[in-house]
């Protein structure tokens, strides 16, 4: 069992439809669990709950940041058909609600794209890029994930410029990166805002995912992009390509700028 999956364990009690979790301290970043490894856990309850293979679409409304240890996860069926099923999840800790989540679970196709929109932007090899561990800041996630930023995005102070963030993403104990690790990969880039300037802690609020096909082994490549900064509040997009440079996840979510 790799590392990632281990963190993302979920345990159904017996006749009900709540799971136990132990939320990994070590996937987070200044003491809080990432977002995306959060959404990882909770599709993994809700497509156990759904006997679906695959979250194809998750949204997660991120009501107050747990912390590393004991919580649980419920679960609801709202409709099961036969494609797809729709499970609402949320994430309870100390009996408050810290995550609500909306998961649309089935099959993830395998099959060739009849149009792709967003080509992989060129990049330079991970071996090129900048380890996201050059950081003065505690992330515990980069214990487990090895993340590598294109120099001409890294968000330092001599490098301001557009809100993009784009480089590469692998599980650091050399494992597959599976369907649920791209709930990962879109949300592993640094804050966008950050190359603005406005560097600080930058809370998610809500973040919608879509999972299209399942990665080939090898890197993933993300690139992540905000469109509108304004009133202490960021959109960013998320793009998720495998190593075959097929996209394989999308994702869109809205967060508050940055504070010290």
């Amino acid at each position: 069992m790799s590392a990632f999956d281990r963190a993302t364990a979920v345990r159904r009690r017996a006749s009900t439809s709540t799971y136990d979790v132990d939320l990994d301290g070590g996937w987070s970043i200044g003491g809080r669990p990432n977002g995306g490894y959060l959404l990882a856990v909770i599709a993994r309850a809700a497509t156990d709950a759904a006997q679906r293979e695959h979250p194809l679409a998750v949204s997660g409304h991120f009501l107050r940041p747990p912390v590393g240890g004991p919580a649980e996860v419920r679960t609801e069926v709202v409709k099961a058909g036969r494609t797809v099923a729709t499970v609402r999840a949320t994430l309870w800790q100390d009996e408050r609600a810290c995550l609500d989540v909306l998961v649309t679970a089935g099959q993830l196709p395998d099959a060739d794209a009849d149009h792709v929109g967003t080509p992989m932007p060129a990049m330079p090899a991970p071996d090129e890029c900048r380890s996201r561990g050059d950081t003065p800041f505690r992330v515990e996630l980069l214990d487990h994930v090895d993340v590598r930023l294109d120099p001409a995005t890294v968000p330092t102070p001599d490098n301001a410029g557009a809100p993009v963030v784009r480089g590469w993403m692998a599980l650091g104990d050399g494992s597959v990166a599976d369907a649920l690790a791209l709930l990962l990969a879109v949300d592993v880039a640094p804050p966008t805002v950050f190359r603005l300037g406005l560097v600080g802690w930058a809370p998610t609020v809500e973040l919608s995912a879509l999972l299209r096909a399942v990665p080939a082994p090898g890197w993933l490549a993300f690139e992540a992009e905000a469109s509108l900064v304004a009133g202490g509040w960021f959109d960013e997009n998320a793009t998720v390509w495998d190593s075959s440079g097929r996209v394989v996840a999308q994702a869109r979510q809205l967060a508050l700028v940055g504070r010290p």
